[in-house]
């Protein structure tokens, strides 16, 4: 069992272990970026990628789903962000705090780059519930591991949740 991401004509399938490496790795990142309340609200749809609170093989999300904007200058932005945040974490930036050497992280995030770079957000068909909604965006951030996380509403980050 493992878990699918698409966008861009092409999907990203991962096992349950390398689902949480991808998402670890994108989370640091996007922690280290995020702005703008569309970037708080992609962070959002990151922490409903914690299978250690959403179940084992049941995450994912198509690009397709997303709310990427309402005009060019707002698909553009929101597109760059996650190439941006995709770049950073192809750099490596803070795998030093993750306990682990993520094996397979630079193949997932060039692929999922891949994905964005070939998706446009002009084309998304917006699913309610899929992309969380701007008063969903996660703008706390776990003291101990600095990162986004749905704090209040779960009882800690994707770190928290998955560790001891």
């Amino acid at each position: 069992m493992g878990n699918i991401f698409k966008g861009g004509g092409q999907s990203l399938y991962l096992s349950n272990g390398g689902t949480d490496v991808f998402v670890d790795v994108l989370m640091l990142a996007v922690s280290d970026l995020a702005s703008d309340t569309w970037d708080y609200r992609f962070a959002a749809l990151l922490t409903l990628q914690d299978q250690n609170v959403m179940g084992r093989g049941t995450v994912g999300f198509d690009l397709e789903e997303i709310d990427w904007g309402r005009n060019l200058t707002e698909q553009t932005r929101a597109k760059g962000f996650v190439l941006r945040a995709a770049d950073l974490a192809l750099h490596r930036c803070r795998w030093d705090e993750l306990g682990y050497e993520p094996p397979f992280a630079h193949g997932y995030l060039r692929q999922f780059k891949t994905m964005v770079e070939a998706f446009d957000p002009a084309t998304a068909v917006r699913h309610d519930g899929v992309f969380p909604r701007p008063s969903q965006a996660a703008r706390a951030s776990c003291v101990h591991h600095r990162i986004l996380s749905a704090i209040p509403h779960w009882e800690g980050c994707r770190f928290c949740t998955g560790r001891p």
